[in-house]
């Protein structure tokens, strides 16, 4: 059995992007074995995008649903990358042919106040809500190039950054660690209309995992970073001149519209 190269698979999957080719998972030859693998992958992109896209500034967490779990072949949550330039502020507006097929989804996202580092496996939904400083709805950018689900490998899509294509923030509220916002009920309204809600489920927890995975792979959780903490609605498509507006209770809201 041939070593798996990281970098091979890394410049795959850039070439993929830049060439603006449809999704599909790493050939046999050069695909991650491992979930370890597939973060090595991952590790190997990450320059190739910090050139284009600034520097590592968040986390987000994907796969966070039983139903994708299983679609997908695994029993675990996933982790990926959001890079400074692909941070926006709210009100945002996004271009749709800078995207092959670009999905949103609605999250409760956290910014860090102080950094997260540690042994793998140390951190807790309770040890980690005093280094939380403020919390936000926010929008993540899904660039699935047109995938199968269905077909889709998660090592494949774990290399791939979690197709994460970036964020849009609303404006920052100071976070109480006497009131997580556990279960707040989120809704999104479509050009004015609103019909569809969801709630956040334990987002000091999904915070503590996506913190161990961040140590595990010798990248820890530093101050001013902003962890998304999954979608609170299922994921959208979105065509031009739409208007996509999400408020969560309490937290405020963030709009972003295509072009």
């Amino acid at each position: 059995m041939s070593t798996f190269n990281p970098r091979t698979a890394a410049r795959y999957l850039f070439d993929a992007h830049r060439s603006r080719t449809n999704y599909r998972n790493l050939p046999p030859e050069i695909a991650p074995r491992t979930i370890t693998e597939a973060y090595a992958a991952q590790a190997a992109l990450a320059p190739l995008l910090e050139a284009q896209f600034g520097p590592i500034a968040g986390l987000k967490i994907a796969t966070t649903t039983k139903v994708m779990q299983a679609l997908m072949g695994i029993d675990h949550p996933c982790g990926g990358l959001i890079f400074a330039r692909r941070i926006h502020a709210s009100p945002a507006r996004i271009r749709l042919a800078e995207h092959l097929h670009v999905m949103i989804e609605c999250e409760l996202a956290l910014r860090i106040g102080r950094d997260l580092a540690g042994p793998a496996g140390s951190f807790t939904a309770e040890n980690v809500a005093p280094a939380v400083a403020a919390a936000m709805p926010a929008f993540e950018l899904i660039e699935d190039r047109n995938a199968d689900y269905k077909s889709t490998s998660a090592l494949s899509m774990i290399a791939d950054n979690c197709w994460n294509a970036g964020i849009v923030v609303g404006p920052d509220v100071a976070f109480d660690p006497a009131r997580p916002p556990v279960r707040t009920l989120g809704r999104l309204a479509i050009n004015g209309r609103e019909g569809h809600e969801g709630r956040t489920e334990d987002p000091l927890a999904t915070l503590a995992w996506i913190a161990n995975l961040a140590n595990q792979n010798g990248r820890p959780l530093a101050a001013g970073m902003v962890v998304i903490t999954g979608s609170v609605i299922p994921t959208l498509p979105i065509a031009a001149g739409d208007r996509f507006v999400f408020a969560l209770d309490g937290l405020g809201s963030v709009e972003i519209t295509a072009a």
